[in-house]
């Protein structure tokens, strides 16, 4: 079976704080998710950090690309909320985490684009003056660890919503423009804007309806940055055999 899979780092906003009940049903048996170094349907919360944790943008993302292309697409979730640039810099917990998850499903996979969205906990005064040298070091880190030098890469803006929230978040509009950057002038890589799409009633997280919506931002996005003629080989299925034992059973 040949899976395009993609994989989703960052914190809360890629984790996904949509709530659940909120959600349009997603019936789509060509969505796969990585568990345990395999590939099972995909269900929700997709990437589970947090007890709290809802509907996520990769699955619009996801669904898109499946039915516009008739593939099968994993999602590698690997985002974790709450957390800043600095854990996830190269040799960090997070990196390392995200890298072998990546390389079990590179066993089975092909690796298609990566999904960021991050840049709420770097909002403070004393962290986002270095977000954009700090970002470049961890995207080319990703790239050059796991070779996704003609990968896409796409980059979320933050919600103009957090400054409802605190304060704090006055500066996030500094972190879209480094985004913004970063996009302009790295090979592959492209900024997806937030702009206009809601939140949850806590103004911090994008609502269930939004990410469905942001979520398409970032398809489109991927498909004015891929390489169409790029190949997606068949790869071994570990499960085959237990398949076809079951079935003669």
């Amino acid at each position: 079976m040949i899976i395009h899979s993609f994989l989703l780092i960052g914190q809360s906003n890629m984790a996904g704080r949509g709530f659940l009940h909120e959600a349009q049903p997603l019936d789509n048996p060509s969505l796969k998710m990585l568990r345990n170094g395999r590939w099972q349907p995909l269900y929700r919360p997709v990437n589970g950090d947090r007890p709290f944790s809802g509907v996520n943008l990769a699955e619009s993302f996801a669904d898109a690309y499946a039915r516009e292309r008739n593939a099968t697409v994993g999602l590698i979730p690997c985002a974790d909320g709450g957390t800043t640039l600095d854990q996830w810099r190269e040799g960090g917990l997070l990196f390392d985490h995200a890298v072998y998850q990546t390389r079990l499903a590179q066993r089975t996979s092909t690796i298609a684009g990566v999904l960021w969205h991050q840049g709420e906990s770097d909002c403070p005064a004393h962290l986002w003056p270095y977000y954009e040298d700090k970002l470049r070091a961890i995207l080319r880190a990703f790239r050059e660890t796991l070779q996704l030098q003609g990968v896409p890469f796409l980059l979320g803006g933050l919600g103009d919503f957090l400054p409802e929230n605190d304060p704090v978040y006055a500066s996030y509009p500094q972190i879209n423009a480094a985004l913004e950057r970063i996009a302009a002038d790295t090979p592959r890589t492209g900024f997806v804007s937030a702009q206009g799409l809601g939140s949850n009633p806590d103004h911090l997280h994008f609502s269930a309806a939004a990410l469905e919506q942001f979520g398409l931002r970032y398809y489109e996005q991927f498909r004015r940055l891929e390489d169409k003629d790029r190949s997606f080989p068949d790869k071994p299925d570990p499960d085959a055999a237990f398949r076809t034992a079951i079935e003669s059973l």
